[in-house]
């Protein structure tokens, strides 16, 4: 059985906008047995935003949550996604989803639902690195590296101490690292503003 749903065809949102259901967080916690029945809920900053029921069949998982759009009436949507498996190279076995919009039947790791669960390609969904300029593809990089050191967020919030028990190499490696992204980034912002090293107003309003 094959869902029929409408998909957007503008701008493509990204995929952390979305509800993610991964087959994988489902059979690592061992959910995936046939008969078994849970609940699977998404939050934000501590809030539920939305909840979903899954029944495990022996070749499916039946999907039922409620949903509505841009105000109307609630209504349920209670339908099958296919199970795909494959053996892996040291044994055992991997679970994929069949994406369950008419027409497709990609084998994927995640979902995606809003009105429907389909694959990212249905949904038309960009990760949200493809939407990066490179001053924030810089900032999210060098952020990445503060996460590391144990750094407060934010390039603009200076520098921190170096990790107890860190080697010396790591964390020179990791400051210059740093440092050019942090570099990459206030250049790109600067491009952006139509600003150049070096200059500078006076009070008259002249550029030197």
């Amino acid at each position: 059985m094959s869902i029929v749903a409408t998909f957007a065809r503008g701008r493509k949102s990204c995929t952390d906008e979305m509800w993610a259901l991964d087959v994988r967080i489902l059979q690592r916690q061992r959910m995936l047995t046939p008969g078994n029945s849970l609940t699977w809920n998404w939050s934000l900053n501590g809030e539920k935003t939305a909840t979903i029921n899954l029944i495990v069949l022996h070749d499916c998982v039946t999907l039922k949550y409620r949903q509505r759009e841009r105000g109307g009436e609630w209504r349920t949507m209670t339908y099958p996604v296919s199970l795909d498996w494959t053996s892996c190279n040291f044994g055992g076995r991997r679970a994929w989803w069949q994406c369950p919009a008419e027409g497709c039947g990609r084998r994927v790791a995640v979902l995606f639902g809003n009105a429907a669960f389909a694959c990212r390609h249905c949904h038309r969904l960009a990760y949200r690195s493809q939407r990066e300029d490179a001053d924030d593809r810089a900032t999210r990089r060098a952020n990445k590296l503060r996460d590391q050191l144990g750094w407060k967020p934010g390039i603009l919030n200076g520098m921190g101490s170096k990790p107890k028990r860190m080697h010396w190499a790591t964390y020179l490696s990791l400051l210059e690292r740093h440092f050019m992204f942090v570099a990459i980034s206030m250049a790109e912002v600067t491009k952006k503003l139509g600003l150049r090293p070096g200059r500078h107003e006076d009070s008259e309003g002249k550029v030197s």
